[in-house]
């Protein structure tokens, strides 16, 4: 009999949910964590928290955390489950204040600083006190008063070397797990390890875990940790057209500029969202916009454009959540906005507003070469999945567009299914030492879960290359 577990969520128990919370959870005036009444704003944003579909199963998702040590949730994106489901397991009283808090994973740093920001103003509560983040080189957070903290996952696997059975947190939530960062797939193996050292009546109290997850990979999570409950939870879309170009575009970024002022000047109100592939490219395609929105007079709605990658300034990240212009006359057409971004909106952050989505079908990736030991980013295809997700982010709002400028067979028979997880593209030398470090010693076991069977040959392989001189390999034993 498996032991798989599928927790149905179906329309009668969002009947039964709303009923319920319509009856007990009136919010009282007081704000638990501060002391002082709720704000105006508090109240604004609360209506719009219970809109969002991922709060219809709250009552669900708090059970299962209740019964389960570990639970999967399959969420589309837009569902609110980032910056929902960790104030769920709050609210229900997972933590104690002052001794355990509440992890939730971040791959990218822009990431947790914006969803951390947004909590805070969710709660109520200032940023670095009960609601802070980490990431590398800033901490903002409150080693007494944090109950709920977003990291990068890089850093809770740094926090985990100095303190691997993480007595510091009574749950994780590892977000955004179907991007298989290196980081996230070695704390998945790390938590194998510290579960059965956490359970109810151990010494630290029992530890909690929630795996996130976007696509339709949720299944693979639930194999791995033993059978653990998965829970469903639908995205608010609508229906988005694709367009495919008639033949291969020549170059990528000055297609993506075309396709962006055609759409301005064409197509009806909407914001636009552009994926580039990193930094240069990004500003070189904002400024021959600029230039081209200044060239078009003002007949046309204003045009303003914003970038987003990594490296930029948190001041100018936020810039993309503000809304569009407004109408250049009375009673005109409201302004467009532009994002132009890296695939960090492809899941990770949701832009209210955009209805059209222009995808030239490529990403920076890391790729490791273990003949040469030489680690590069090198501009590469994204995935059918990874296409879907972009595609995904047109529907927001209300029925959108998305413009792929590579032809339809190349979607279908040039890009691969899923991306390859970040393991597989990376110099293995670092991953077994970390691993080492944590104390985690049945690497092949972990590796068939990361990597998959199919993959362990070559794996082993570059792990050779990494720690043993190619002088070397005949003097190795007959059975290794």
């Amino acid at each position: 009999m498996s032991r798989k577990q599928r927790i149905d969520l179906g329309e009668s128990s969002r009947e039964a949910s709303t009923n319920k919370r319509s009856k007990c959870e009136t919010p009282n005036n007081i704000n638990p964590w501060t002391g002082a009444p709720y704000s105006a704003r508090y109240l604004s944003i609360l209506e719009t928290r219970q809109t969002l579909p991922v709060y219809l199963f709250r009552d669900n998702l708090v059970e299962a955390v209740k019964n389960n040590q570990i639970v999967v949730v399959e969420g589309q994106t837009g569902s609110g489950k980032t910056t929902q489901i960790p104030q769920f397991i709050l609210e229900a009283g997972f933590v104690t204040p002052g001794e355990t808090s509440i992890a939730c994973t971040q791959p990218r740093r822009v990431a947790a600083t914006s969803i951390a920001q947004r909590v805070a103003e969710e709660m109520d509560v200032e940023l670095g006190q009960e609601v802070g983040y980490t990431i590398r080189f800033e901490d903002v957070s409150d080693p007494v008063k944090t109950v709920l903290k977003y990291v990068t996952d890089g850093m809770l696997l740094r926090e985990a070397m100095s303190d691997p059975l993480l007595k510091r947190y009574s749950c994780i939530v590892l977000d955004e797990a179907h991007e298989r960062t290196l980081s996230t797939d070695v704390l998945m193996g790390l938590l194998m390890e510290v579960l059965p050292k956490r359970i109810p009546g151990s010494k630290y109290g029992e530890l909690k875990v929630v795996i996130m997850s976007a696509t339709l990979d949720a299944e693979k999570f639930q194999e791995y940790f033993h059978g653990a409950p998965l829970m469903k939870v639908p995205g608010r879309t609508h229906p988005v057209e694709v367009f495919y170009t008639s033949k291969p575009e020549a170059n990528y970024v000055e297609a993506a500029v075309r396709t962006t002022m055609h759409i301005h000047e064409c197509e009806g109100p909407g914001d636009i969202l552009v994926f580039l592939t990193g930094e240069q490219e990004i500003e070189q395609a904002c400024e021959e916009m600029r230039e081209k929105a200044g060239a078009m007079g003002k007949d046309l709605p204003e045009l303003v454009v914003y970038p987003l990658y990594s490296s930029l300034p948190p001041q100018q990240q936020r810039k993309i959540f503000e809304r569009a212009p407004l109408p250049r006359v009375p009673g005109g057409p409201s302004g467009r906005k532009v994002v132009v971004s890296t695939n960090i909106a492809e899941t990770s952050l949701t832009i209210d507003g955009i209805v059209y989505v222009v995808d030239p079908g490529f990403s920076k990736q890391k790729v490791y070469n273990p003949r040469i030991r030489v680690e590069s980013l090198l501009v590469s295809p994204i995935s059918r999945a990874s296409a879907r997700q972009r595609a995904g982010r047109a529907g927001r709002t209300r029925p959108g567009k998305c413009f792929r400028l590579y032809t339809e067979k190349s979607f279908h028979e040039d890009l691969q299914e899923t991306t390859y997880p970040e393991i597989l593209r990376s110099k293995m030398s670092n991953v077994v030492l970390t691993l080492k470090k944590l104390g985690i010693d049945d690497l092949v076991h972990l590796y068939v879960f990361l990597c998959g069977s199919r993959n362990l040959n070559d794996l082993f392989s570059q792990y050779l290359f990494d720690f043993f001189p190619v002088t070397s390999w005949t003097h190795l034993p007959r059975k290794l």
